[in-house]
């Protein structure tokens, strides 16, 4: 052996290569291996600070830059939000007319300004004209009607036009409602690009204009993309988060939270939407995270206050009458509607999404928006309930009854027991249509290539049918049911119905209505609605939506109910070539580039040897890929003869022989293993709660194959006789 051999050799542990230790687009990261970076890092930090100030210094800020980037999430989501809610409010009122003392102005507020504007009438003034009105002068008869009907249509399908060609041109990542992607984010998939800012300029602009267009969508499911956007963005200022995706999954779970909370006003909700409905990996840490961050965004947003009215949203509701046990049994009932609705929706809108994917129809997104667009505005027009946007309906419906409401759901005789005057019935026929178009329509609209939410749609499904019924055990001249109320239980139900949330959904529902006397009406209905529905199917909405798109998502909630052995799922099967692995020393850098080139593995287990098969760790491809190039690049003498060596001591070489290439620093010395008789339900709580990208499978200590997620995953959709091809990336 030469003198000068050891000192040529280059180990890569003392000197990180750049990339080694990054993941691929569209695969899975290991959260084992994250998180003990980062406590490597931390552990770093803490030794360090004991010995300076600087240092000491430098551990403070690196424990604050959490909370800072939480205030950071929380100011630019809100900021965002009420943009967002402005924008979408003038540009909605425009469909109707504009306002002549100043386009901008929406028409609540052009009508503020003026001074003919009486209570009774405070829709109408002067300096507010409807497009008839501009063009043909009058705004009565049968000609005005048609030019507002018309210029309604127009706007509709200018809006939705915009909306769907620019997410084409410059994101289609903006596209939908975000939340089945981000729940897969969250559980460790990577998808490049999806929380960027391109996505998150174009979803903000096209979220404005997809819910001004009409279409049956809302804008809360998107609310929670944006935000997520704005925290994966921030994210980059600090280091910690930037080189870490544990760390930076840690943060947009909390931003999911602040989504919710600028959507709803409702902060506590939005932290336990994410613990309950997106996240997957949620320490405590991060629940106070989510909370601060959560408020900080319910508070930017009230601040800037959208629709004047200091709420967070605009339909805002206070009940105060009193409910009596008897209603136990309609909300029950409507519980039961809303599970039986929310089950016929999940169903309804895959097999059409999934009919899109398959058929010619997924080629012509634009066209399919544009007709669904046009479709929508013919067929809302006429009816004023369908005409107002989603959050107008639902303030509308609500709403309290007051001796000043001018709403014509209000349209009681004013006498003592206030029977339903004929405007009434008039409005209760055209919400009963309303029901049924917005019913129909959003099974088509959600999953559209335009951002689009799903919970004020689903939140319309169901109000109050006729509480006249109920007449009988009231005192005479107090009220004695509330409609507002059974409309909100009604909403609560649906969109259990559909997204399966439970606590975190009565949360939204009381901080959006502050009535804390209706917490187990809503408790009562949300349980039943989701009981119904899990009779029909165990998936909610997004979990149907992830599977549809065939993302690699370990479900938590669903149970692994087979008896087979690990042996059954690993690979290689009895029939397949045998597994790919690395031995530790003996093979040179051309024949281990050669394995990487024949084989699209991401990682391979290092063996002693071929013959003895005993396992001394994993190596991944990529940094394999990574560590080669660069050895040849910035190490004199390594070529293709070269061996590589994963052992502690250098193997003595010939005088003649190349330096050999040392790569122990990038294999896994701990790789997770599991024997041949490891019952298959075990190694799928090992996936789930350490989330683990691959394991190894052993016997006596002997290699014998690998399982990934992938199979895992395949392998359920086997067993629910499903296609296992469905499952797309790794």
């Amino acid at each position: 052996m030469n003198g000068n051999g050891p000192s040529k050799l280059v180990d890569p542990l003392e000197d990180p290569l750049p990339g080694v230790g990054t993941y691929e687009d569209f695969n899975t990261i290991d959260w084992v291996r994250e998180k003990s970076k980062d406590r490597d890092r931390h552990r770093e930090i803490t030794n360090k600070s004991r010995q300076s100030t600087v240092a000491l210094l430098h551990s403070v800020s690196d424990a604050f830059s959490g909370w800072l980037l939480m205030l950071l999430v929380g100011l630019m989501s809100g900021a965002l939000a009420g943009g967002i809610d402005i924008a979408a409010h003038w540009l909605t009122d425009m469909k109707g007319g504009v306002c002549l003392i100043g386009f901008w102005f929406n028409h609540e507020h052009c009508c503020w300004k003026s001074n003919e504007a009486t209570f009774q009438d405070r829709d109408r003034c002067p300096q507010w004209q409807s497009w008839a009105e501009l063009i043909t002068g009058t705004s009565e008869g049968a000609f005005a009607y048609i030019v507002n009907y018309l210029m309604y249509i127009f706007w509709a399908l200018l809006f939705s036009f915009l909306a769907v060609t620019l997410v084409r041109a410059f994101a289609p990542y903006a596209c939908g409602s975000g939340i089945p992607e981000i729940k897969t984010i969250l559980s460790g998939f990577i998808i490049r690009g999806y929380l960027g800012k391109w996505t998150l300029i174009i979803k903000t602009i096209t979220l404005v204009l997809a819910v001004s267009s009409g279409l049956s969508l809302g804008k809360e499911g998107p609310l929670v993309h944006v935000a997520c956007c704005c925290a994966n963005i921030l994210c980059h200022l600090f280091t910690k988060y930037r080189k870490n995706e544990a760390k930076r999954r840690e943060v947009l779970s909390a931003a999911a939270a602040v989504g919710v909370s600028v959507a709803f006003g409702a902060p506590i909700g939005g932290v336990l939407f994410s613990l309950e409905e997106v996240s997957y990996y949620f320490p405590l840490k991060t629940l106070w995270r989510s909370f601060f961050a959560a408020l900080v965004a319910a508070f930017t947003l009230r601040s800037i206050n959208p629709f004047g009215n200091s709420r967070l949203v605009l339909f805002y509701v206070e009940f105060h009458a009193p409910w009596h046990l008897v209603e136990l049994a309609p909300f029950v009932l409507l519980g039961i509607f809303g599970g039986l609705w929310g089950a016929l929706f999940i169903r309804a809108n895959i097999a059409w999404c999934r009919r899109r994917k398959t058929t010619r129809l997924g080629h012509y997104p634009v066209i399919e928006v544009l007709v669904v667009a046009a479709l929508t505005a013919l067929l809302a027009y006429p009816n004023s309930y369908t005409r107002m946007s989603g959050a107008e309906l639902i303030s509308e419906l609500f709403n309290d009854c007051s001796l000043l409401d001018s709403s014509q759901l209000c349209g009681y005789k004013q006498v003592t027991d206030r029977p339903a005057g004929a405007g009434l019935y008039t409005a209760l026929w055209q919400l009963a249509l309303a029901l049924v178009f917005k019913m129909m329509i959003t099974v088509i609209t959600f999953g559209m290539k335009v951002p689009s939410g799903l919970f004020i749609p689903s939140m319309l499904a169901y109000y109050n049918h006729d509480s006249f019924i109920f007449k009988g055990w009231c005192s005479p001249g107090a009220d004695c049911i509330t409609p507002g109320l059974y409309a909100m239980v009604g909403a609560a139900a649906c969109l259990g119905g559909v997204t399966r949330m439970t606590v975190s959904l009565v949360v939204i529902m009381f901080e959006l209505t502050g009535g804390l006397e209706y917490i187990v009406p809503l408790m009562a209905a949300t349980m039943t609605s989701k009981w119904v529905a899990d009779a029909f199917g165990r998936e909610g909405i997004y979990e149907a939506h992830i599977r549809l798109n065939g993302y690699p998502f370990l479900e938590p909630k669903e149970e692994f109910e087979h008896s087979s052995l690990t042996v059954d799922v690993m690979r290689p099967k009895r029939s397949d070539p045998a597994l790919a692995v690395l031995t530790q020393e003996g093979m040179t850098v051309g024949q281990v580039e050669a394995l990487v080139e024949s084989t699209h593995y991401s990682g391979f287990p290092v063996v002693v040897s071929q013959e003895s098969q005993r396992l001394v760790g994993f190596v991944l491809r990529r940094d394999l890929l990574i560590s080669i190039d660069n050895a040849r690049k910035r190490q004199e003498g390594v070529v293709s003869a070269s061996q590589v060596v994963f052992t502690e001591h250098a193997p003595s070489v010939a005088a003649d022989a190349p330096p050999p290439l040392r790569l122990r620093g990038i294999m896994d010395l701990s790789p997770f293993t599991v024997t041949d008789h490891t019952p298959m339900d075990i190694t799928v709580d090992i996936f789930r709660k350490l989330g683990l990208r691959q394991c190894l499978v052993t016997h006596n200590g002997r290699l014998l194959g690998i399982i990934t997620k992938k199979d895992i995953l395949k392998h359920m959709a086997q067993i629910a006789n499903r296609d296992p091809d469905s499952i797309l990336f790794n």
